[in-house]
């Protein structure tokens, strides 16, 4: 293949200039860079992100090939994307095997589509390629199974329960556990006991994220997952409407009061595209943006209505797998990518930036 006509160290001092966009260090600095090979005048390297559902993943990619081809004597580059998702650093040690992030998503109100949100952010990220678990913790309106096309848990291995898996998703629910047509009328110890024990009996093995659909409101399910399990952080989902928005700012201050970090609000069936190509808020416009602005967190995005949705939750094929091209696909899509970028930044800042490759 000839002489090579650049080091290796010349590649590294390259891509040394070329910046992390959500983390605002370099690739060498985060030690995202692996596997240099050069043979003459071709150069591969393996780019490291901190999460297989990086929402700027192209761009690093250009930007880290640019870099390398500028060198004198460099005529082609390979870049190959990897993932390995840093973990938050807060210990879980009720859980036999790790979890590296894990996220509630919660709402104020019901109604609002939640679970919905939830079902898709899990799927758009194990379609990435990230090791995803969903757990439903509305242990009075599991509806989660449904929505995921699953009914029953395989055989328990080893006096542990067995995850239901679809669409690349470990899930849990106390909807597999009862008849559907059975309430349960539990108070809040027998509630508290069922969710440590979807977390302690159950072999989710090891997870880049655990999304936990929160029942609506602020009761004691919140409570006793922020008791059971360390949070790396909670969603809030909300309508644009003032009363959706009025509760969901109590599902926020719920948060901030068991120190659980917001990653932002997500604002859902935002409005109606008709055929003419114009849109109609039949909810109001804008409530979640500003909710956001006046909490001081980030807008994660707005989901627009789309009958799609509905038929997609009532069929068992969440619409981030039916129809991910739709525009209300792609805005859910969009907003699971931004969060997954927004958690591993926090879960690096946790770890004081500490290279990626040394979380565990």
């Amino acid at each position: 293949m000839g002489k090579p006509v650049v080091s290796e160290q010349q590649i590294l001092t390259a891509l040394g200039k070329v910046q992390e966009p959500e983390l605002h260090k370099d690739l060498v600095t985060l030690n995202m860079i692996r596997d240099i090979k050069i043979q003459g005048d071709r150069v591969g390297f393996t780019v490291m992100l901190t999460t297989p559902a990086c929402p700027l993943k192209s761009r690093i990619e250009r930007e880290a090939r640019e870099a390398v081809l500028a060198l004198p004597g460099v005529a082609a580059v390979d870049v190959k994307l990897d993932a390995n998702v840093p973990n938050d650093g807060r210990s879980r040690g009720l859980l036999e095997l790790p979890i590296r992030n894990a996220i509630a998503v919660a709402s104020g109100k019901g109604g609002v589509g939640k679970s919905t949100v939830a079902v898709n952010i899990a799927t758009v990220l194990a379609k990435d390629g990230a090791r995803v678990g969903l757990l439903d913790a509305d242990i009075y309106g599991p509806n989660v199974p449904t929505m995921m096309g699953v009914d029953r848990l395989p055989a328990p291995q080893n006096n542990k329960l067995v995850p239901a898996e679809a669409y690349g998703v470990k899930i849990m629910s106390i909807g597999f556990l009862v008849k559907p047509d059975q309430p349960l009328i539990w108070r809040g110890p027998m509630l508290h006991s069922a969710i440590r024990q979807f977390l302690t009996d159950v072999n989710w093995g090891e997870l880049d994220y655990l999304i936990v659909d929160l029942p609506p409101g602020t009761g004691d399910a919140g409570l006793s997952l922020a008791q059971s399990l360390p949070l790396s952080g909670g969603v809030i989902v909300t309508l644009p409407q003032q009363v959706s928005l009025d509760d969901a700012r109590r599902g926020l201050e719920m948060f901030r009061q068991l120190d659980v970090h917001v990653f932002g609000v997500v604002e859902n069936m935002s409005y109606l595209e008709l055929p003419d190509g114009s849109r109609m808020d039949i909810f109001g416009s804008g409530g979640g943006e500003r909710l956001a602005a006046e909490a001081g967190v980030p807008f994660l995005g707005a989901i627009p209505m789309d009958p799609a949705v509905r038929a997609g939750g009532d069929s068992g094929v969440p619409v981030t797998i039916s129809n991910p091209e739709s525009p209300v696909a792609q805005a859910l899509a969009q907003i699971a990518r931004e969060l997954a970028a927004r958690i591993s930044v926090a879960a690096v800042n946790q770890s004081s930036f500490i290279p990626i490759n040394l979380i565990g």
